[in-house]
């Protein structure tokens, strides 16, 4: 057969792929996306759901006991006491139980001793560390992000989060906040002459903004797009994105739905807080004034000296434009119209005079005595730096720019900025809303006041499923940022509705709900299955049906802080900059020259690892890279949990736990003296919160015999067992 032939055939082939794809594509979204009268189970209004009848007293068992009957499946036994103990410390706080607190619970006979336990962990701010980094990962946190502009001071962002789960904010100001910087119920305030005006945010508030300041990026428009990302899959478990750049394949949400959603956010731009006190701010303005005196001779003689080829230059770009913009550039900036600026603004990049190109403009003798004023400024420069003091902490949050709440905003061709439809203009709105907004109050203000409502069917199923899944490893529904049909059915939709009823039923108290969870018997089942549950391995290998506790490897970030808490150099100080485990110090403190990540030898909590992306170096710390975290480019409703050879081999030849060995030996012999047999008690209740069985504690002193030295290597080997990374 000759090649034109094979490409006939081939060209054929290719058609006929492509056809059948479309009609493939066309026969899915048919059968997936719901008519007028197929509404999708998540977009139905949450009705609380009767308990099941049952033995059991607890309400989250009713259900899932009535299911276990259903599908003919037996439940495992409680799991042992000490095993529960560390199970549930390391859930809510992210920190093992100290061998004080594993005593104390075991000699509590008390029928509700566990019930205390939750308690005392849920009051603990260590709780509100713990779930802030569950929260930070599904609203995408970075300490540093290419263009990037709120990067510094991005950590009081983590810090409000952190402060707002400890207090308990209810999940709908939680929400409200970062999303308005105010409460729903104080956003105005009325003077005693009845003039209304815009509350001021509560102290600190405008810290949660962080959510939406983070989204910043190369164009105006990134943030507004990274708002909607974010938010709709955050908090409306909706993957809106879907539609950037066609309508949604599966969910009833157009092209038109997602820009206006991102209509509600356009007007927004970032605005930088100073942090500083005000003797500090005066001294920093002395010395700039100072700084900028010493400079302007020499910026001024390489200005002057420049001025002619620079109007020049432009003079020739500016009348190669079309007429009619000629005359908007020719016009005084405060004489253009608002579409005049903008058309101004998008003739800026041509315009621009770059250095190269005004050398290039320049006789050769006239570039050398150029080069040399530039020599002399760039000298003035450095010394004035030198003696500049520490740049002043800084927020960067947002605000609605008046001028851009007036602009149109339009469809975006593949979602680029730089391709707006001029001929697809778009009013702010969002999907699933079925009454016109009242924006009064603001465009985002309506918008929240419609997401965080009790009677919307997806806010509360969203919060309770994300919180289902991180305490039983998997949520109610897969998929919990997507509520849509392509992430399917719940395996307990009764159960869902009714934590979701329950949720606005109390408040939307978020430690409410953890109670209710980490209380239930299902959540305290063993994980371990013997040979008399091989029928429910049979019928329900998934364990979909929660007839056991599901083993799971713990996070990188609990890691870090059992292996230092075990050692007893974990630092528990709340709040504060990020810091690099490589550097010694943390980011801000390494800018201003300042210590390491904090006092003496101790180590801060995980939660404080730096994290982010560039392109030109690394940012997450390879710790942080081998135990599967994101670096907060997408949001991540769940972390990936692999198994792989460098995690094993951070745990066996890091320095890190090298250190953490013999600070553990040398922590034992302090504390234990001669005594081995308690020493390696000790050490098993440190790293694995558990004493040693008796086989164990056996082989451990014959390995050790004479030699308290070898304290260290069995605090080594406690580390790399794989039970010490293990939640079961």
């Amino acid at each position: 057969m000759n090649t034109g032939h094979r490409n006939q055939r081939a060209a054929r082939l290719i058609l006929l792929l492509g056809l059948w794809a479309m009609a493939w594509t066309a026969a899915v979204a048919s059968d997936t996306q719901p008519t007028t009268n197929d509404v999708w189970w998540s977009l139905k209004p949450v009705v609380r759901p009767n308990l099941p009848d049952g033995a059991a007293l607890h309400p989250v068992d009713r259900f899932i006991d009535a299911q276990l009957q259903v599908n003919q499946l037996k439940a495992v036994g409680t799991a042992d006491r000490i095993t529960l103990l560390r199970r549930v410390h390391l859930d809510l706080t992210g920190i093992p139980p100290t061998p004080a607190e594993q005593e104390a619970f075991l000699s509590d006979t008390s029928p509700d001793a566990y019930e205390k336990v939750v308690d005392r962990l849920l009051a603990d701010e260590q709780h509100a560390v713990r779930y802030a980094r569950h929260w930070l990962d599904v609203m995408r946190y970075a300490d540093a992000d290419e263009r990037m502009t709120a990067a510094p001071g991005i950590h009081l962002w983590r810090d409000w989060v952190i402060q707002a789960l400890h207090d308990d904010l209810p999940y709908n100001q939680f929400v409200q906040v970062q999303l308005t910087g105010l409460r729903s119920s104080e956003r105005t305030q009325m003077s005693a002459t009845g003039y209304r005006s815009k509350r001021e945010p509560r102290p600190g508030d405008q810290f949660a903004l962080g959510l939406l300041a983070r989204g910043t990026g190369e164009d105006p428009q990134d943030l507004a797009i990274n708002a909607v990302d974010t938010v709709s899959t955050a908090f409306m478990g909706m993957t809106v994105g879907c539609a950037k750049c066609h309508d949604h394949m599966y969910d009833p949400i157009s092209q038109v739905n997602y820009y206006e959603m991102k209509a509600l956010f356009d007007p927004l731009v970032l605005r930088k807080i100073n942090l500083a006190s005000a003797a500090d701010l005066l001294a920093n303005g002395k010395a700039q004034a100072e700084s900028e005196r010493r400079r302007r001779p020499f910026d001024k003689a390489v200005n002057d000296f420049a001025a002619p080829y620079r109007t020049q230059l432009y003079e020739e770009r500016v009348v190669m434009l079309p007429p009619e913009a000629q005359v908007i550039i020719r016009k005084p900036e405060k004489l253009r119209t608002v579409a005049e600026q903008k058309i101004a603004d998008d003739y800026f990049p041509i315009l621009r005079i770059d250095g190269d190109k005004l050398t290039e403009a320049m006789p050769e003798e006239a570039r050398k005595q150029f080069r040399e004023l530039e020599r002399q400024r760039d000298a003035a420069n450095s010394a004035a730096n030198s003696r500049r003091p520490p740049p002043l902490p800084a927020f960067h949050t947002v605000e609605v720019d008046r001028v851009r709440e007036q602009q149109k905003s339009y469809i975006l061709t593949s979602g680029d900025p730089l391709r707006p439809e001029p001929g697809k203009e778009v009013k702010p709105g969002w999907p699933f809303s079925n009454s016109e907004p009242d924006f009064r109050e603001g465009r985002i203000e309506a918008f929240t006041d419609w997401l965080t409502a009790p009677e919307n069917p997806l806010f509360a199923r969203v919060a309770v499923n994300r919180m289902w899944q991180w305490h039983f490893g998997e949520g109610l529904l897969k998929t919990t940022s997507d509520f849509g049909k392509f992430g399917g059915l719940p395996s307990h939709p009764a159960l869902l509705d009714w934590l979701a009823s329950e949720f606005v039923r109390s408040g939307f108290s978020m430690k409410h709900l953890h109670r209710l969870m980490v209380t239930s018997h299902a959540y305290r089942r063993a994980s371990e299955t013997g040979a008399q549950f091989a029928g429910n391995l049979t019928r329900d290998p998934d364990n979909a049906q929660l007839w056991h506790f599901r083993l799971r490897r713990l996070e990188a970030e609990p890691i870090w802080d059992s292996i230092h808490a075990a050692v007893g150099d974990l630092d528990l100080k709340v709040g504060g900059p990020s810091f690099d485990p490589g550097s010694g110090g943390s980011r801000n403190q390494r800018r201003n020259g300042e210590g390491g990540a904090s006092d003496g030898d101790s180590i801060r909590r995980g939660i404080y690892m730096v994290r982010g992306y560039s392109a030109s170096r690394e940012v997450t710390p390879n710790f942080l890279q081998t135990f599967d975290v994101e670096d907060g480019r997408a949001p991540c409703p769940l972390r990936t949990r692999t198994v792989t050879a460098p995690q094993a081999l951070f745990l066996m030849n890091s320095p890190d736990i090298d250190k953490a060995s013999i600070k553990l030996g040398q922590r034992l012999r302090e504390e234990i003296g001669d005594d081995l047999t308690a020493a390696v008690n000790m050490a098993y209740r440190r790293v694995l919160s558990r004493p040693p069985s008796l086989s164990e504690r056996t082989e451990a002193l014959a390995w050790i015999g004479d030699d308290d030295a070898h304290l260290d290597r069995l605090s080594w080997l406690l580390f790399n067992l794989d039970e010490f990374i293990y939640v079961r």
